[in-house]
């Protein structure tokens, strides 16, 4: 057989190339991964002889592989894969051939917990991570130890939100971890991160309560990653590894080729060396250092083993990652306008009061310190924004680097990341300093219709990812997932961009004019996701001289209505060349959850997002 393979598309291949873009056939080196020729079959065949017919694929559609520009593979599959439990308002099960939402509701999510913790199967000592929980779309108070205690009483539990920026926990845990809480009170808050404590108007309810001790909360990457100790994190996640797959194994059945870890220390290096070594490995993974990272200089090259030569093309460190604000899921967004007064938002207990620049994670001095630090290395940055105001800060501190250092009008493509609240004039600034703008279709797709007159006023939450703004802002777009905060779907991200009707049974059309085109949408999750990736000159469109990723569908997306795009099926995924088997590659690291395990000190699985 030869080297040269060739995929034919009985309907067409979609190959994002404005110099192409259709083609019919495909030919690629299978051993180098190199794209040779796009055009004709029949003019493959000629330029080819010695193709034979066991190296030709048949598929009814091809196109590049879809690119999630900002994800957690790791932390995702850690907190979302058994034997944690993947709580989310969104996660689905079939039940005779029906899909049900088993944690639609907070009630249910009660339910599940009282259920949890009567199965005498699960050791007592056994830490449990619970993740998902969403205050906003389930109706859930923000939870206190006190009230994960009536729940479980007797076993370490820990309750990630589904934004990643707050956890909650109980008694238990917190005495298991004495280093993190001597005498059940927090040594102190992190930079960048907060625990929450009982205050004297706490014990005013409840005399039992003592004021100081911590009240289970604990805010930001920083203090969440601090909430369970090494130990309690080998017990509650086994095999780390197993899980992770998992993720990887659920983005490339969803089409994604290529992804990001945005919250990357020093101690994954190890994982990620090897998901991406194991045979089918379906991702390629760059990687954004935290600036808090405790476990590694985030300026520093990453360092491969040695007995993994080669894996540059999948496995590179990108860029340094940073978080202005919060989340609007909590209530701790920079934003320059207030909640509604509301059912949704009081039973959340979010505050309504705007969060303006009390919701910064940094000041400017420390922005420009930050900046200062890693800028001379040649890292790309990537901002976590998510309101109005915490976008025109980072714009400042962007802006004021890049004059300082003489980076204007370079290929820096410094990234801006979420930016739901974010406005039209905001995307042209940022544009006119060749900033990228990373946008989450998620945020409008699961939460849109409680966006729009119910979290927020109609003026604001109908307009909510401005995805439309950004686009006409002459700015470079990639949609992105985000990990755990929300399935990997970028057929659905491009359908809801496109149609701007969320997912849910009202079906109502929320800010029109911020819808895309379909090409645009495309573009989004291919060619402007690896520019941002800066794996453009390889990676992103079916071009000769880039590498052979593709995702076959069953059909072409601008053949079907826009309302049914995210019903396309994806039929497979190659890397490299080579056609993906996602079960195998889980299949490299077996199930041993059950068999004596040890700790696992290197996996930091916490992660803020969203």
């Amino acid at each position: 057989m030869s080297a040269i393979k060739i995929i034919k598309a009985s309907n067409t291949i979609i190959t994002m190339d404005p110099a192409k873009p259709r083609a019919e056939a495909v030919a690629f080196d299978s051993e180098t991964g190199v794209i040779l020729a796009v055009g004709d079959f029949k003019d493959l065949c000629t330029k080819f002889p010695d193709v034979h017919t066991d190296d030709v694929t048949t598929v009814k559609v091809l196109m590049p592989g879809f690119i999630d520009p900002h994800n957690h593979p790791v932390s995702s599959g850690a907190t979302t894969q058994p034997p944690a439990y993947w709580i989310a308002p969104y996660v689905t099960r079939e039940t005779n051939g029906k899909k049900e939402y088993p944690y639609k509701t907070w009630p249910l999510v009660e339910d599940f917990f009282r259920t949890i913790n009567g199965d005498e199967k699960i050791p007592h000592d056994q830490p449990l991570i619970f993740n998902g929980l969403d205050r906003m779309l389930q109706g859930a108070p923000e939870l206190r130890r006190d009230t994960l205690d009536n729940y479980f009483p007797d076993r370490p539990v820990l309750v990630l939100d589904n934004s990643g920026h707050a956890a909650y926990f109980n008694t238990k845990l917190i005495e298991g971890n004495p280093d993190t809480f001597p005498d059940k009170k927090p040594i102190g808050n992190p930079t960048g991160g907060s625990f929450g404590t009982y205050t004297a108007e706490d014990q005013k309810d409840d005399n039992k309560l003592v004021v100081g001790e911590s009240n289970g909360r604990a805010y930001e990457t920083p203090a969440i990653m601090s909430v369970l100790n090494k130990a309690q994190l080998g017990l509650a996640i086994p095999n780390a590894l197993r899980s992770a797959a998992l993720w990887y194994a659920l983005m490339a059945k969803n089409g994604i080729t290529m992804t990001s870890e945005h919250t990357y220390g020093a101690n994954m290096l190890e994982y990620y060396v090897a998901l991406a070594k194991a045979p089918h490995s379906p991702l390629r993974v760059g990687l954004y250092h935290m600036s808090t990272d405790t476990s590694g200089e985030p300026g520093d090259k990453l360092e491969y083993p040695s007995d993994s030569p080669g894996l540059e093309a999948r496995l590179w460190k990108q860029g340094i990652k940073l978080w202005a604000d919060g989340s609007p899921w909590v209530g701790n967004l920079a934003a320059s306008f207030p909640y509604q007064d509301s059912k949704t938002v009081n039973d959340a207990q979010i505050p309504r009061d705007p969060g303006g620049t009390k919701n910064l994670n940094y000041t400017p001095a420390q922005l420009d310190a930050i900046l200062d630090k890693y800028v001379w290395m040649g890292w790309q940055f990537a901002f976590h924004c998510n309101g109005d105001v915490a976008l025109d800060v980072v714009l400042d501190a962007y802006q004021r680097a890049l004059v300082r250092y003489g980076r204007l009008g370079t290929d820096h493509r410094w990234r801006v990341e979420h930016c739901g609240a974010c406005r039209g004039d905001q995307f042209a600034r940022a544009a006119g300093l060749g900033i990228m703008i990373s946008l989450p279709p998620f945020q409008f797709i699961y939460w849109g219709d409680l966006l729009d007159g119910e979290i927020f006023s109609p003026e604001i939450g109908s307009q909510w990812v401005r995805a439309g703004d950004a686009v006409r802002a002459g700015a470079r777009v990639s949609f992105h997932n985000d990990g755990s905060v929300s399935p990997p779907k970028p057929l659905l991200n491009i359908q809801m961009m496109v149609t701007r009707r969320p997912t849910s049974p009202k079906g109502k059309v929320h800010g029109p004019e911020q819808a895309v085109t379909l090409h645009d949408a495309l573009m989004a999750h291919t060619m402007n996701a690896a520019y941002h990736l800066r794996r453009d000159h390889d990676l992103g469109s079916i071009t000769v001289g880039k590498l052979a990723d593709f995702v076959a569908l069953s059909d072409d997306p601008y053949n079907v209505h826009p309302e049914f795009i995210s019903e396309l099926e994806v039929n497979g995924t190659w890397s490299n060349g080579k056609r993906i088997d996602p079960d195998a590659f889980v299949s490299n690291f077996p199930d041993d959850s059950t068999s004596p395990t040890k700790p696992h000190p290197h996996l930091a699985v916490f992660r803020r997002c969203c």
